[in-house]
């Protein structure tokens, strides 16, 4: 009797945390991300099959964005997931069925340039762990492919160990400013190590490092 008392009052202290945890993450995610969830999660699914790391995704966009779908960078970048012109431009000829004409401010559009360039990165790079991969296609993703390849070459030539970001490859910069470093680094920290903690605990789903 008395260890069921107290394995009843465990899994009641366990939904309490639980219930505290998803109402913290629910109160730091922007109201208008519930919007895009369903648009999101097929994009997703339909790229990176039915265990695609959805948390992982809304958390880069919730970097990116913050959800707002006509948000507009000072440089350029523009829509939810920011692509450059230039980048959508590329993307689209890219996956000319899935994306078509460039439409950057179309919600739809952009979550399906976000996952599929990631995708896209994901399936160039090896690593030790989908985690690691996640934080390099996340570098990729925000510096561009060939900074990561240079980065990964001086990190191996240094005797690190190229197939591991935290800790290894992001130690080393092959030639980027130090304000460029700086923020290409916290990139994927941020969305990793930060925001995907928020949106699985909210429900979302899975992700890379969570």
């Amino acid at each position: 009797m008395v260890r069921s008392r107290i394995l009843l009052a465990v899994g009641f202290i366990g939904l309490v945390v639980g219930l505290a945890l998803c109402d913290k993450a629910r109160a730091e995610i922007p109201m208008q991300a519930e919007h895009y969830r369903r648009d999101l999660s097929r994009i997703a699914q339909a790229e990176w099959g039915l265990d695609a790391p959805i948390a992982t995704f809304a958390a880069q966009v919730h970097q990116e964005s913050r959800w707002k779908f006509d948000a507009k960078s000072p440089v350029g970048a523009q829509g939810l997931g920011q692509v450059m012109p230039s980048t959508a431009t590329w993307l689209a000829e890219l996956f000319p069925k899935a994306l078509g004409k460039v439409e950057p401010y179309n919600p739809t559009w952009s979550l399906q340039a976000l996952v599929s360039y990631d995708r896209w990165l994901a399936d160039r790079i090896k690593a030790r762990n989908p985690c690691e991969q996640g934080a390099m296609f996340l570098s990729s993703y925000n510096g561009g492919l060939g900074w990561l390849i240079r980065d990964r070459k001086l990190a191996s030539a240094k005797g690190a160990d190229p197939l591991t970001w935290f800790g290894s490859i992001d130690r080393f910069n092959a030639g980027r400013s130090a304000a460029n470093f700086k923020e290409n680094r916290q990139y994927p920290r941020l969305i990793l190590l930060r925001w995907e903690r928020l949106y699985v605990d909210a429900g979302w789903g899975k992700g890379l490092c969570q």
